[in-house]
């Protein structure tokens, strides 16, 4: 595959190489067909509507639908909602699963850990428009920490803008 890109003039990543990588992107939604449009966030309320108790991976804790359901969002939430994940269209590949998504400021925003289903030829050939990162929004993180584990001495002992 290296060879083949290399041939066709296209920029190519270095095999692993125990060097650093970095990728670069802007958060966005995607439309990968005539009229089938996914915005590029979701919130705590699609938790809920996705709740299925016959399918293990759709299914939610008593103790989680609580904590959801009273919307104690704290300073994590923004004009009532609480954001999960976001779509970027960073360029990931496995074992990114964890790597820290960060804004023009340097700012910890999020933790990258899978993509989108258009985005599985990603590794093979990177398509602008339609390969996305999807990371789970740090305020999300945070406030499972503090609201839903109760660790607030975590978020106490981290430096929090």
């Amino acid at each position: 595959m290296y060879e083949m890109q290399n041939e066709m003039g296209l920029s190519v990543y270095p095999d692993a190489n125990s060097t650093m990588r970095l990728t670069f992107g802007e958060v966005g939604g995607i439309v990968p067909r005539d009229a089938v449009k996914y915005n590029y966030l979701t919130t705590t309320a699609g938790i809920l509507e996705k709740e299925d108790t016959s399918n293990y991976e759709f299914r939610i804790s008593d103790r989680l639908k609580a904590a959801l359901q009273a919307k104690d969002w704290g300073r994590w939430g923004r004009d009532g909602v609480l954001y999960v994940n976001f779509m970027s269209d960073n360029d990931i590949t496995g074992g990114n699963s964890g790597s820290a998504v960060m804004n023009g400021k340097g700012q910890l925003i999020g933790l990258a850990f899978d993509g989108n289903r258009e985005s599985m030829a990603g590794d093979v050939f990177f398509v602008e428009g339609y390969c996305k990162s999807v990371s789970v929004d740090i305020r999300y993180v945070l406030w499972v920490i503090e609201k839903y584990a109760g660790a607030s001495n975590l978020i106490d002992e981290m430096v929090i803008d």
